[in-house]
């Protein structure tokens, strides 16, 4: 049977990868709202919040296999994105949702045009 790389922050393991793991996490709906338009749909923010927890567990269950000399294993990293989701998506409701913080950081990154009176 394969040995399941160890993911950092997900029953959260006291060491420096499981802290930065566990930082990011809190921040992923902070780093979306840069990508993300205000005029953009509840969905399409999710996708792209979605999109963004993929990436950060794929990238450390990746390095994770590649530093233990395991196999990468698919399985783990499907749970990470969707635990990963869930615990972005309880910060932004919980913590991030409409502060001056992530209104600054909507503001200051992809924003909305409009060009000839339509919205671009």
């Amino acid at each position: 049977m394969n040995e399941l790389p160890n993911l950092p922050g997900y029953l959260f393991e006291p060491s420096l990868g499981g802290l930065i793991s566990t930082v990011l996490t809190f921040l992923l709906p902070l780093l979306a709202a840069i990508l993300m338009r205000q005029s953009w749909g509840t969905g399409l923010k999710g996708t792209v919040l979605l999109l963004l927890a993929a990436v950060k567990v794929f990238l450390e269950a990746w390095i994770a296999a590649i530093n233990s000399g395991v196999n990468f294993n698919f399985t783990v990293v499907l749970y990470g994105v969707v635990l990963n989701f869930l615990v972005a998506v309880a910060m932004h409701f919980g913590l991030w949702r409409g502060t001056s913080v992530q209104q600054a950081l909507m503001n200051s990154g992809n924003t909305d045009k409009t060009i000839n009176g339509q919205l671009v």
